[in-house]
């Protein structure tokens, strides 16, 4: 899957944006640590991010979890991250993650992108559920999810721990079919 919005592009991980996948995470570090560590710790370095990359390509051939990569049109710079994953092919369900670099944050990309990869999973996934699982302070992700058409389920008690810290109750919100 390949989509241009105006200002960007959305495209499959390719084993070409190791490189660009570690300066994205490297400088959004502080932005990725907490909901993200171990795309983070996956990337600090070149050949770290050339390993995550074949396994991310891996995955997505094999239908397993599929990364998409933003990507500013006017310098190529890779600008997001979105992941399609936790796939349950028998519930037809699977969890939507993104993240966005501190460069754009606020543009919008993410909603148009949420939307978009919504769609390409509902009718080319045949999925029937989409989950978001956001922490309840971080209020530019619920905005993304409610202005994506996703609808606020339940709190996820102790869901997420974040590196150094106390277990996390998350909320979810879905979006169905």
């Amino acid at each position: 899957m390949m989509q241009e919005f105006e200002d960007y592009y959305l495209e499959a991980i390719h084993e070409k944006y190791a490189w660009r996948l570690c300066d994205f995470c490297t400088i959004n570090d502080e932005r990725l640590k907490r909901y993200f560590p171990q795309t983070l710790e996956q990337n600090l370095t070149p050949d770290l991010s050339k390993y995550f990359v074949e396994r991310k390509v891996k995955q997505f051939q094999e239908k397993n979890e599929f990364l998409f990569v933003l990507k500013e049109k006017k310098n190529h710079t890779l600008i997001g991250l979105i992941y399609v994953k936790e796939l349950d092919w028998e519930k037809k369900q699977a969890e939507l993650a993104y993240a966005v670099g501190y460069q754009v944050a606020g543009k919008g990309y993410m909603t148009k992108t949420v939307k978009a990869i919504s769609q390409w999973a509902l009718e080319e996934l045949q999925l029937k559920t989409l989950q978001i699982i956001v922490h309840q302070s971080n209020a530019a992700s619920i905005r993304v999810a409610e202005k994506s058409g996703y609808t606020w389920q339940k709190v996820l008690i102790a869901e997420h721990t974040p590196p150094g810290e106390s277990p996390l109750d998350m909320e979810l919100y879905e979006l169905h079919a």
